[in-house]
Order: C-alpha cells, then sequence, then structure tokens
C-alpha cells in the first residue's frame, strides 16, 4: 500500500494500476467562465464576492449555494440556473499545458475523470478543450457526496477495477485533494490556474510537460520527470 501522503520524491518510485483527473483546473482551464457566472450570482445575492470566488471550486453548484445558507432560496433552482449560465459560455476554456498529450499517452482503461461537474456540462468543456472523454467518467448526478468525500474517485477506481491506494489522483483544488487523500490515493497537485500555488506535500506541478509516465510490460504506471 503506498503511504497516504507520500513525500513528493516518493511517488517516482512507485507503481500504480491507474490514473484519476479532476477535470476542472486539472485538464482544462475553466477558471474564467466559472468565476464570471459565479461572480454574478455572489453579486446578485448580496454575498462578496472575492472571498467567495476562493472557496467555490472543485465542489458541485448544489452544495456551494446549499452552504451559503441563504433564507428563501431553492437550492435545485439556483443550481439549474448556474449550469444554464456555465452551459452557455466556454469561451476561453483551454487546455492545462500539456494536458491532451499526457492523457493520449496513457493505455486505453488506465484512467478516468471524476468531476463536480454534470455530465452535459464536463462534456462541453471536455469539446471546447479538445478532449476526448475517457469510457469511465463520474460527474456529480453519479454520486450521493461530493468531493471532499472520496465517493467519486472510489467509483472511478472500481469501475477501473483497481484498488483505489493503487490510483494517482490529479487534483487542483482543496476539496478534490482532500478526497483523494480520504480514500488512500497518492495526489499530485496541478497549480497552472492558481496565483497562489496551494501549500502541499505532494508533488506539485505547473503542467503536464513536467512529467512522463512510463508503462511497464503487465501495464503498470510510474509517474517520471520530464517529458520523454
Amino acid at each position: 500500500m503506498h503511504s497516504r501522503v507520500p513525500p513528493q520524491n516518493q511517488i517516482f518510485s512507485q507503481q500504480f494500476a491507474a490514473f484519476l483527473f479532476d477535470m476542472d483546473g486539472t485538464l482544462v482551464n475553466s477558471i474564467a467562465v466559472v468565476e464570471r457566472v459565479w461572480r454574478e450570482w455572489a453579486v446578485a445575492n448580496g454575498i462578496e464576492p472575492n472571498a467567495f470566488l476562493q472557496r467555490i471550486h472543485g465542489m458541485r453548484a448544489s452544495e456551494v449555494i446549499r452552504r451559503e445558507a441563504i433564507p428563501g432560496l431553492d437550492v435545485d433552482e439556483q443550481a439549474e440556473m448556474i449550469l444554464r449560465a456555465e452551459m452557455d459560455d466556454v469561451d476561453g476554456i483551454v487546455q492545462i499545458p500539456g494536458a491532451g498529450a499526457f492523457l493520449q499517452s496513457l493505455p486505453a482503461g488506465k484512467w478516468a475523470i471524476v468531476t463536480s461537474a454534470v455530465r452535459e456540462l464536463a462534456e462541453r468543456r471536455l469539446a471546447a478543450a479538445g478532449i476526448a472523454p475517457p469510457p469511465v467518467m463520474i460527474c456529480a448526478e453519479d454520486v450521493v457526496n461530493g468531493k471532499p468525500d472520496p465517493e467519486g474517485y472510489r467509483k472511478a477506481a472500481e469501475k477501473l477495477g483497481v484498488s483505489p491506494q493503487d490510483c494517482i489522483v490529479f487534483e487542483d483544488a482543496p476539496a478534490g485533494i482532500q478526497a483523494g487523500e480520504n480514500m488512500g490515493a497518492s495526489v499530485v497537485v496541478i497549480n497552472a490556474t492558481h496565483s497562489h500555488p496551494i501549500e502541499t506535500p505532494h508533488l506539485s506541478i505547473g503542467g503536464y510537460g513536467e512529467v512522463n509516465v512510463i508503462i511497464d510490460g503487465k501495464g503498470g504506471l510510474k509517474l517520471a520527470t520530464g517529458r520523454s
């Protein structure tokens, strides 16, 4: 079993069965869209937007809205309104540097996406970024409990037929990082969209050009530094 929070250099000496990826901020840069939509919502509901925007990433819209506990607000109705606004706005969505090439280097059936977005929105954003969705993609409607609960990542590991402890979780947001930790996976933090990188004991990279994957004869995956 891999240690719960391995030292940054230890991850390169381990072999893994699968890689599990968050989407927003990890594979696609959608931060401009997300913050445009949520800033407007915050202002409309009397919430100071700058602090609010720091605590929304990596969570499902319904959970963000429910957490604010605004009297008289219909959570489901507001979440649907946010979804429609995000669906209509894909301007500026791009890949995180090197994401597409890194995913293409992985064997089929060895990776999955676990996102707090609903499937319709996830597919739209991936298409805008030029990334084909994998056969296994766990979305907001597929889980009862969103991140930081590890339910989504556990489901992805189960569908891939691997142990959660034999996975690397690639994440950018605190809620998702905690979800990976909570299921005992190793974690790589993607800081490409961070103005101030998260303080973390995990390996932290600015893009996928900083790492490479080595595949052994039995399909095991190892992470290495640099691009081969």
